[in-house]
């Protein structure tokens, strides 16, 4: 038997969800009440060059979340910047968490929360930085969001530790 770390195995499993998410994401399921064609539908080159560009951003905004030092991992995740980050994670009241959240691609994104005493709001920047924000759960339930700034294309990945 192999003993695998936490974060060794964290990271696979959020790489293969994120891979399987993408891949959900942008397949075309089709509807019974589609029109039928004389040929099967294929995917356009754009729109595989487009989930391959995404799944590389996904894996080093991962690669690059898994090189911070945390605690316990609590809650943690990748989504295109344009669908954003939207999240009720389960937190105990009282307690002090560690956000961590990185962004590759272009443009800016907006973290928010929900009561505002959990934490300030900031700007993340889609230049592969790390940005740490220090948590607190007064009342509950907490939200967070993170909204792309108009025109912000790429991935953002985040992951809640404890302190």
């Amino acid at each position: 038997m192999t003993n695998v770390s936490p974060r060794a195995w964290f990271t696979g499993c959020v790489v293969t969800a994120s891979a399987l998410l993408l891949t959900s994401c942008t397949s075309g399921s089709g509807s019974a009440n589609a029109h039928k064609t004389s040929s099967p539908p294929t995917a356009s080159a754009s729109q595989t060059t487009t989930t391959t560009q995404e799944k590389k951003l996904t894996d080093q905004a991962q690669a690059a979340l898994a090189a911070v030092q945390g605690g316990t991992m609590i809650e943690a995740g990748a989504e295109r910047v344009t669908d954003g980050i939207h999240t009720e994670p389960t937190l105990s009241q009282g307690k002090s968490y560690k956000l961590n959240l990185v962004c590759i691609g272009s443009g800016n994104a907006r973290l928010t929360f929900t009561p505002a005493s959990t934490g300030p709001k900031a700007d993340v920047p889609c230049d592969q930085s790390v940005v740490q924000q220090r948590i607190t759960a007064h009342k509950m339930p907490v939200r967070i969001d993170v909204d792309g700034v108009k025109g912000s294309t790429g991935v953002i990945a985040w992951q809640i530790d404890t302190i």
